[in-house]
This record gives structure tokens, sequence and C-alpha cells, in this order.
């Protein structure tokens, strides 16, 4: 079921709910208004005769009755066709007018045990509503009236009712199928406007924001999407055109080398042989090419798993995560590294912040002399959290210090050391989605320093 439909549905149910809710209200309200009215006509009749009873009986044919002895077939003693139907009955047993039934309650109020009744009863075939009440001599009045005006109204207004609440639903549902339609009308746009796009795979197409509804929401979030997205496949673009340039240099280098030893394997039975220190320095080169080509690919599956990382964030204490890159890079590096951490509680993935800093460490390490040491900081800088790696290298030029954190970027001193210059370019991808800056600068003992500041948790 559509949308639409199921909002018609909804809507008439709705409807058909608070139609027959107040249909039955009014039904058992106009009823019992009516049975009120009824017993107040029979209350006030009965008090009418019961102040004159003399007046009443006007020669009406009487019949002598045994104390105690009501029950039995009473047949009518005067019929009338207007007003109600009374009956006298004394302690003497006089009965006078009308040939109503003598019940349980009218014993009792003939008995004084209660001062009134109000009872339906059935007379040949026919509902009455009757009241007793006591007379001053003595006896009871009895007053009826046929229930079949009044069964009549009601069996009219119920058919009224009934046919004004499947009239109501009826029209509640087309009601509701336009206005669902007419509500609807923008999400239809919408859900054309998202087809198209992934039809065409256009992601430049602009959806229509009309108004500050939520469907204005919607689509500022869809048109919001679609932007990420762009970015996202510009980003993947580049990161494959870079790639594709970076690693076309050793694959090219690669081959040439390894073209020539395979010639050289092949003109050795002509006498040609390639020499042994020639042999060696190809060797070498391809030892040299493959760490690198080796690198190059490490550091991409790197950059990419930064773009998309299923990683969640959860609270880390960044002093732990630094230690553990560290013990990482002291395996790998001669470099001493020297370390002044603090417990550093905040929310990251702790296997991109060890990345980062594994990286930072790494980069320390290429560019350290000799006998030279790398000095770990972190320290809390009000809501923040410092982390400094320093170097006892070159150093960065300044030129260079905001564009060294750029994909595949190189200084002209850089170029002569291995390296791909993607570390950098990861380290500022992984600060900057964990809400921080990268900065890198000149250290105290003149080589580079990197300042990478993190948000802390309060």
């Amino acid at each position: 079921m559509s949308l639409t439909n199921r909002l018609s549905v909804i809507a008439a149910l709705a409807v058909a709910v608070a139609v027959v809710a107040v249909s039955g209200l009014a039904f058992l309200l106009v009823r019992e208004e009516l049975h009120r009215q009824l017993d107040s006509q029979l209350d006030s009749d009965a008090r009418t005769i019961a102040a004159q009873p003399e007046r009443w009986i006007d020669k009406a044919p009487v019949q002598p009755v045994r104390p105690g002895k009501f029950e039995g077939d009473w047949r009518a003693l005067k019929e009338t066709d207007l007003g109600p139907r009374w009956q006298i009955i004394s302690v003497k047993g006089v009965v006078s007018t009308s040939a109503l039934p003598i019940t349980d309650a009218t014993l009792a109020v003939l008995e004084g045990r209660v001062v009134r009744s109000r009872e339906t009863v059935t007379v040949a075939g026919e509902e009455l509503r009757m009241v007793t009440l006591p007379l001053d001599a003595q006896g009871i009045i009895q007053v009826a009236l046929p229930l079949e005006p009044l069964t009549d109204t009601l069996r009219r207004l119920a058919v009224l009712l009934t046919v004004g609440c499947l009239g109501g639903v009826a029209l509640a549902a087309l009601i509701g199928r336009s206005v669902a339609r007419a509500g609807l009308a923008p999400i239809h746009q919408l859900t054309g406007a998202v087809e198209k796009v992934a039809a065409t795979r256009d992601l430049q197409t602009a959806i229509p924001v009309h108004g500050r509804d939520e469907v204005a929401r919607l689509a500022g979030a869809f048109n919001g999407m679609l932007a990420a997205l762009t970015a996202s496949r510009a980003a993947q673009r580049a990161l494959v055109e870079d790639a594709g340039h970076e690693l076309r240099t050793p694959l090219t280098s690669l081959r040439t080398n390894i073209e020539l030893l395979v010639r050289a394997e092949a003109e050795t039975g002509s006498g040609r042989v390639l020499p042994s220190q020639e042999r060696a320095r190809l060797m070498q080169d391809l030892e040299t090419q493959v760490v690198e080509l080796t690198q190059l690919t490490n550091e991409l599956v790197d950059l990419a798993r930064e773009e998309t990382s299923p990683e969640l964030p959860e609270r880390v204490d960044l002093g732990d995560v630094v230690a553990t890159a560290i013990d990482r890079a002291r395996a790998r590096t001669v470099v001493p590294i020297d370390a002044d951490l603090i417990t550093a509680e905040l929310t990251g993935r702790p296997g991109a912040l060890e990345r980062m800093v594994l990286n930072l460490l790494d980069n320390a390490a290429k560019w350290s002399p000799e006998g030279a040491r790398v000095a770990v900081g972190l320290r809390r800088d009000g809501e923040w959290m410092e982390l400094t790696v320093a170097d006892a290298g070159p150093g960065i030029a300044e030129a260079d210090r905001f564009r060294v954190f750029e994909r595949f970027y190189r200084s002209a001193e850089a170029r002569a050391m291995p390296g791909s210059g993607l570390g950098l370019a990861i380290v500022a991808q992984t600060v900057a989605q964990h809400g921080g800056t990268v900065t890198a600068e000149r250290s105290p003992v003149g080589g580079a320093l990197l300042r990478v500041l993190l948000p802390a948790d309060s």
C-alpha cells in the first residue's frame, strides 16, 4: 500500500472512530434524556392523581381483592386511547381504571418499604414504563405510559446517526486522500529528483528546496549529502590520479632494471656478461624500488582507510595511544625517542590516532641525523591536548610549512630522501577528522617540530 493510501486509510479510521464515538455518546445522552423526561412526566401524572384520587375514579368499576393477593390475570376496567394508564390500589383491595401488573416493586411501595418505584413492564405484549407512588389513604397509585413512541424515536435517531457515520467516514476518506496527495506532493517531487540523480549519477544536480517544513529540511539534507558525495568523489579521483602519477615513476624504474637484468641473462651465452658491480647495483636499485613501492602502497591504503574508516569513536587515553606508537617506532628505527607523556582522555578512534602518531615518529626518525634524538611531548592546554614531535634534522623551510600536509607534496630537500609524501597528509586528515589542527614549526634544536592539538574530554 502506498503512503498516500495509508494516510487516507488512517484519516478515514481516525474520523470513523471519532464519529462513532460521538454518535454513540449522543445516542446514549438522548436516550437517557428521553427516559428522564418520560419518568418526570409519569411522576407528575402520579402526583396529580394522588392529590385528588376521588376525582379520577369517577364512578369507575371496582373489583374487590383480598389483601395480599395482587397477582393474577387482571383485565382492563377502563380503556383510554389518550393519556396515561393509571391504577389505584388501596389496602382494602379496591382497583380502578386499568389493569397494571402488581410486581414486587409495587408491593414494596404498598408495604412502605420504598417510597417510589420505576420499572418497565409488559402488558398484552406492549412495553410500558410504570411508576408507583404511595397514597395518603394507605394505598398506592400506578401510572404507566407506552414505550413505543420513545423506542420509535430512538430507532429513527439510530438510523440517522448510522447514515451520518457512514457518510462522514466516506467523506473523510475522500478528503483524506486529497489532503494526503497535496501533502505528499513535495515528497513525490523530492523522490523524482533523487531518482533522477540516481539514474544520471550527476551529483551536481541540486534538489529544489521550498519553505522551512520537514520536507524542505529533508531536501536540504539530500543536498548536503550530494555535496559530501561530490567532495568524496573529487577526493577519490584526485587520490587515484595522484597515486597513478606517483606509482608510474617507481614502476617504470623497476621495469627498466628488470629488463636490463633479463637482457643480461639472455646475452650470457654470447659472451657479453654483465659486470658483477653493475649487477649488484641493479639488484640494490630493485630492492630500494620495491621497498619504496611497498611503502607507497601501504600509505595509500592507510589514506583510503582514513577516508572510509569503519572504526567507531570511543573514549581513549591519548597517552596510552602515543606510548604504543612509540614502542612500534622503536622496533623499526635506531633513532632514540624520548617521551614526556601524561594521561589524556579524549573521544576518538584509537587505531587512526595510533597511525597518526606513528607517521609523525617515522617522519622525525627519517630526518634525524646520526646520534640525534626525537622528543615526544604530551600535555594539556585548557580544553585541548597538545602533542609535539620534535627532531634535530634540517627542519622545514617556512615556505613549505603549509604544504607539507598536502598529498604527495615533497619539498626540494625531501625529493632526495625516500618517501611518498603521504605520511603527513594522513596525519592532517586524521587530526581534522578528530576536530583538531596540526602545524609545522621549528624545534628548539633547529629541526622540525610538528604540533597537534586535539579537543580533550571535560
